[in-house]
């Protein structure tokens, strides 16, 4: 057997080739009969060690895969130049990293009881809202409140009955409902004024998409997804006030135009933040120094450890949202949940704030629709002006030649159904790594274990119906040459 062990690196480590070299070498030895079991053994261990190691740095560098690699997969045929132009233009990055919280922290879980303690009665919450919001608030508000916890809530209908106030109503919802204002010990003004401020840095711009209602509708959407999942149950205070007012902020003063459109244009926030998240570093930006003001400070009640929590998870939610992260975001969390790793809270939430962000195309036909023409007529603006200022117009933003249904057909099946699925399987993930099952009970046995958990993780994925039959739409629509309205003009 000398020749086998000789058959090593000079560290003593097996390489790829040298194992290929000894599996040779192993074969001819058996073919010939004269090979020892011993041998074979202690050398196909070697093989194994080699080939665990391989594998967990495979899946730890994300499989040899980058963000280009992904849209390789995206059929030519199947998928117009100008929709895959724009997925790698929207959703890859070149030359700087992902803008991440380093460290080993395991998610922060408060106890059931915590929980049950934070819980409040529908007639409570509503009774709250109207002493605050307008005071004689209407039945037609209080209705549509009820339904807040449904996926495909129809934020438009409350805009509609508020006049104009979606992210005051959901954002003071949302603060009540998990106890928030009584926590933090935060004065009805500060919320009412903080709020309203939010409304007029949205409406800033005048844009189709990126508004209050957008805002709103993320909010709502967040809320669903950590409440009915059961994981606001093992989240802290402080995780719940961040990812609220992430949700509520992350779009604040959004110019209705992109980030590359800011670099091609060397607008003053590409020159302040020198092309990395322009937007992003803005909404955060400008979120904080209005925070600042006491007028609008509705964090004065948090200790300074916890304001300093708060701060860095709002700050990561929101950077987090710069869609040119979305891939090696994806493809991190993937691998983590492929390796086994406990579930990084801060990434967790970021993930569920992105998730959040990009959902329309999973809500129900009418909001989806309705947000898909919003969103292409802010984008045939920036075409607009790119054209008047003799820049090349933006994949997606040219009224005369962008396939609109085609374009929701790629953004499903190549950004949001895989983000949700993702998504999904992480914070069932999260539930079972706590030491509570979701209904609050604790296992007696370890089978008890082991069945409770594979039953009662499993969340409700409300959006998969939704993305089969709107992708089904699209596709009909694709078929007849269907043509958006603001096409047309």
């Amino acid at each position: 057997m000398d020749e086998l062990e000789r058959l090593s690196a000079v560290d003593g480590s097996l390489t790829p080739q040298l194992c290929s070299l000894r599996l040779r070498h192993l074969l001819s030895k058996v073919s010939s009969g004269d090979l020892e079991r011993d041998d074979v053994v202690r050398n196909l261990e070697n093989v194994i060690r080699l080939l665990d190691s391989v594998y967990t740095k495979d899946l730890r560098s994300g499989g040899g895969e980058d963000e280009e690699a992904e849209l390789n997969r995206v059929e030519t045929d199947a998928v117009p130049n100008e929709v895959r132009d724009w997925l790698a233009m929207t959703f890859t990055r070149s030359n700087h990293g992902v803008v991440k919280r380093e460290g080993s922290e395991k998610p922060k879980f408060r106890s059931v009881a915590h929980a049950i303690r934070a819980g409040i009665l529908v007639d409570r919450i509503y009774r709250r809202v109207s002493n605050y919001v307008g005071r004689n608030i209407s039945t037609k508000i209080v209705e549509l409140l009820k339904t807040v916890d449904e996926w495909s809530f129809d934020v438009f209908a409350l805009d509609g009955a508020s006049e104009g106030h979606a992210l005051k109503y959901i954002g003071y919802d949302l603060m009540q409902r998990y106890d928030l204002i009584g926590k933090f010990k935060i004065s009805a003004q500060t919320v009412e004024s903080f709020l309203a401020r939010l409304e007029n840095g949205y409406s800033k711009y005048s844009n189709p998409y990126h508004n209050l209602i957008h805002a709103a509708d993320v909010a709502q959407t967040m809320h669903h997804v950590i409440s009915k999942s059961g994981l606001s149950v093992w989240l802290t205070d402080v995780d719940i006030l961040s990812i609220i007012v992430a949700a509520l902020i992350h779009d604040f003063e959004h110019t209705g135009t992109t980030n590359t459109f800011h670099v091609n244009t060397s607008s003053d926030m590409a020159l302040l933040y020198n092309d990395r998240a322009i937007l992003e570093n803005h909404h955060v930006s400008a979120s904080f120094r209005l925070l600042r003001e006491d007028e609008f400070n509705i964090v004065s009640g948090l200790k300074t450890e916890e304001y300093r929590e708060f701060r860095s998870l709002v700050i990561d939610m929101i950077l987090a949202t710069d869609m040119s992260f979305h891939f090696q975001q994806i493809k991190n969390m993937k691998t983590s949940l492929n390796l086994r790793e406990s579930v990084d809270k801060t990434k967790a939430l970021s993930l569920i704030v992105h998730c959040c962000d990009i959902s329309h195309p999973a809500k129900n036909w009418e909001l989806h629709h309705r947000w898909t023409e919003l969103l292409i007529e802010e984008f045939f603006r920036q075409g607009d002006r790119e054209a008047s200022l003799g820049l090349q117009v933006s994949p997606l933003c040219d009224r005369k030649s962008t396939h609109v249904a085609e374009s929701q057909i790629g953004f499903i099946d190549y950004i949001v159904d895989p983000s949700l699925q993702v998504m999904g399987d992480m914070i069932e993930r999260i539930l079972e790594e706590t030491d509570a099952l979701p209904d609050g009970s604790r296992p007696t046995n370890d089978l008890q274990t082991a069945n409770s958990r594979a039953a009662k993780c499993r969340i409700s994925r409300d959006w998969e119906s939704c993305l089969v039959a709107n992708k089904q739409l699209w596709k009909e629509r694709a078929d007849r040459g269907w043509i958006s309205p603001h096409q047309q003009n």
